[in-house]
């Protein structure tokens, strides 16, 4: 009997020990599973091949695609990070130690859920980093309580004992939930929205400031004020302001219009010197070297260059010169005006009514 006492006992104290390991995470040295860090694991060895993890020669994309597909769809789901029933250790088996307790069932996940949307735990920071949840993944325990799932995780990893952080709660299950996620884009669409109602709101009273004068007087005037100064101001950079220049386009405008008003009554235009001057220099501009009716060269009035020394006597036929700035042979001038109508004579060239002077050197 007393054999027997001691053999419970020992069973009960290395049940105990082993528990203890167990509840902080030392499972190294644990005795559920003795060999588990020294023995290999052999049968992975010839495990066969799964055809779905085998990645075809020519990627077509569309296995891809469906697993997109498939993940955008569940990225909203709901599920338990620890659905089977958690491992019992020795201690537990003997009902030395109270096992944990069995997982909640749907029903009761909806009512820790409604107490946590009650108490307004994902609209709050996490209560681990002080930080708000925004897209990050989040965990409700079945104490109705709401963390971040990596600042969990690294909570239980520290303290080496899985227990509720707010209420130290052991042995709980978790679930992952996205009301954080959700809050946070509904409160990103309600920022995006202000933002964009305040811009409309912004536009239309600055137009409505623009365009509809106030009641006030001492503000009436202003407003007049500022519209007749942009007034001005638009009427001003519509023009050139270069006035000088302004008035000589006039100028040449009025006296070309009177010069086509004369030869349309048929009065003569007196041209004096100066003007027969800067008419001569247009034509030499023409480089204009041979008559244009005999196709014969004209006199040496035109650059010399082009006459030799054995050319005297072509260089005894005179040059007109006409108003219209063109060269003429004299003679081939008088010839063309006996065979054309008319009481004025007009340039065989440019048809318009000229005056001709015979150039002398």
């Amino acid at each position: 009997g007393r054999s027997s006492k001691r053999e419970t006992i020992a069973v009960s104290a290395v049940a105990l020990q082993d528990h203890i390991i167990h509840s902080h995470q030392l499972q190294d040295l644990s005795l559920a599973d003795p060999f588990k860090s020294r023995t290999r694991n052999i049968k992975n060895i010839s495990k066969p091949v799964n055809k779905e993890m085998v990645r075809a020669v020519v990627d077509t994309g569309l296995r891809r695609k469906s697993a997109h597909h498939k993940t955008k769809e569940d990225a909203e789901k709901e599920y338990l990070l620890d659905p089977g029933p958690l491992q019992l250790t020795l201690a537990q088996k003997l009902g030395l130690v109270e096992p944990p307790s069995l997982s909640q069932t749907a029903e009761e996940w909806v009512k820790i859920k409604e107490r946590s949307v009650q108490h307004g735990d994902s609209t709050q920071p996490c209560a681990i980093c002080r930080e708000e949840f925004a897209l990050q993944p989040q965990v409700l325990l079945s104490c109705s309580h709401v963390f971040h799932k990596a600042c969990l995780k690294a909570f239980e990893k520290r303290t080496g004992k899985k227990s509720c952080p707010m209420c130290r709660k052991e042995q709980y299950h978790t679930t992952v939930i996205h009301d954080g996620a959700r809050l946070f884009r509904m409160k990103c669409a309600i920022r995006i929205q202000a933002s964009w109602r305040g811009y409309i709101v912004r536009k239309w009273y600055k137009n409505l400031r623009s365009t509809v004068p106030p009641n006030d007087s001492k503000l009436r005037k202003q407003f007049f004020e500022k519209k007749v100064q942009q007034i001005s101001s638009r009427l001003v950079s519509s023009y050139n302001i270069n006035l000088d220049e302004f008035f000589s386009e006039i100028d040449s405008s009025i006296a070309a219009s009177r010069d086509a008003f004369r030869q349309w009554e048929g009065k003569e235009i007196l041209i004096n010197e100066t003007d027969w001057e800067k008419i001569q220099m247009q034509a030499f501009r023409q480089e204009i070297f041979d008559c244009p009716i005999c196709i014969m060269p004209l006199s040496p009035t035109v650059p010399p260059a082009r006459l030799s020394s054995g050319n005297s006597s072509q260089c005894s036929r005179q040059t007109v010169l006409l108003s219209c700035s063109h060269l003429f042979h004299h003679t081939c001038l008088q010839a063309f005006e006996e065979f054309s109508l008319g009481e004025r004579h007009i340039c065989p060239l440019c048809r318009s009514y000229y005056q001709k002077k015979i150039l002398k050197w």
